[in-house]
């Protein structure tokens, strides 16, 4: 029988260990995601973007509202590098201004979706028994309804406009981050470094967010990454249809709906805010998937 007042350092020991070993993992990660290439190509892709969108009110070469009838509908030129619109307004400042309500939105929207499905798939996981039993058929009552069921519901409810979007796209994707960290902390909570934590009569607070969370954020960062490029699909859905960003607020989604109409005769009005959008899921689809690879256990 091993003697007692030994036990506290030998968890302690063990818990470095685990600590070490997390670290390298995450330093590990890093070093395969470096080495792809794709990925890489993905994420400077995307900072480009984001620095082009935040930098509109400089790059911008006319206001994006500002309405000019001897320019209605004019192809790309010298002045109007993207062309102009049905009304005689810019297109290039308009993809800009428009693709910082776009990137907005879908990030805003994916923080809160993840920030809450973490929060309640920890709780939900860690407290068990009837609290875990009524969150998950809240989740399945959820998931029963068509995702574009749901956020129609909401916007309809709330009026049409981008903070209803956001909220909508929020609120929607709470289940599905939810599900899966309660998976990943019913898993943690039979590794050793959670009994050590508990054997040592550390708190639920502390074992919840010093010991389990930063444990198992890796498919919460994989899944939140490949998340951002559907949010920023369906905030430009959404106000295709008519029930995001209102005129005449430029935004790429109600760009598309603009210029569909006008498809034959002024093109350019739908390839440059379309492309934003390519560019846009394009880049973050690639820092997904390296991501996932960078993760893979069975890398480590």
């Amino acid at each position: 029988m091993s003697d007692p007042k030994i036990a506290p350092a030998e968890i302690s020991v063990r818990q470095i260990a685990t600590l070490q070993k997390g670290r390298s993992q995450w330093r590990m990660a890093w070093d395969r995601y470096r080495r792809n290439r794709t990925a890489v190509f993905g994420l400077v892709l995307l900072l480009i973007l984001i620095l082009v969108v935040l930098c509109a009110p400089i790059l911008a070469t006319h206001d994006p509202n500002v309405i000019d009838y001897s320019y209605v509908r004019k192809p790309p030129n010298a002045q109007h590098i993207f062309g102009t619109d049905n009304i005689g307004r810019d297109v290039y400042s308009r993809v800009l201004w428009g693709g910082r309500d776009s990137l907005r939105v879908g990030m805003v929207a994916v923080f809160i979706s993840v920030f809450g499905g973490v929060l309640l798939g920890m709780f939900s996981a860690y407290v068990g028994g009837i609290v875990d039993t009524i969150i998950q058929r809240f989740v399945d009552l959820t998931f029963a309804f068509p995702t574009i069921l749901l956020l129609l519901s909401i916007v309809a409810a709330l009026g049409p406009n981008l903070t209803t979007v956001l909220v909508a796209i929020g609120i929607s994707g709470i289940p599905g981050y939810s599900r899966l960290m309660r998976g990943s902390v019913l898993q943690a909570l039979n590794t050793d470094y959670v009994l050590a934590a508990r054997l040592m009569g550390a708190r639920d607070g502390r074992i919840l967010f010093l010991h389990i969370f930063p444990n198992v954020m890796s498919p919460m960062i994989i899944y939140g990454t490949l998340g951002l490029s559907g949010g920023i699909m369906m905030t430009a859905g959404l106000s295709y249809l008519g029930l995001g960003a209102q005129p005449p607020a430029p935004e790429w989604g109600a760009m598309l709906n603009l210029g569909r109409t006008f498809l034959q005769s002024a093109p350019w009005m739908s390839i440059y805010p379309g492309l934003a959008v390519f560019i846009a899921v394009l880049s973050i689809n690639l820092i997904g998937d390296g991501l996932r690879d960078a993760f893979d256990p069975k890398n480590f």
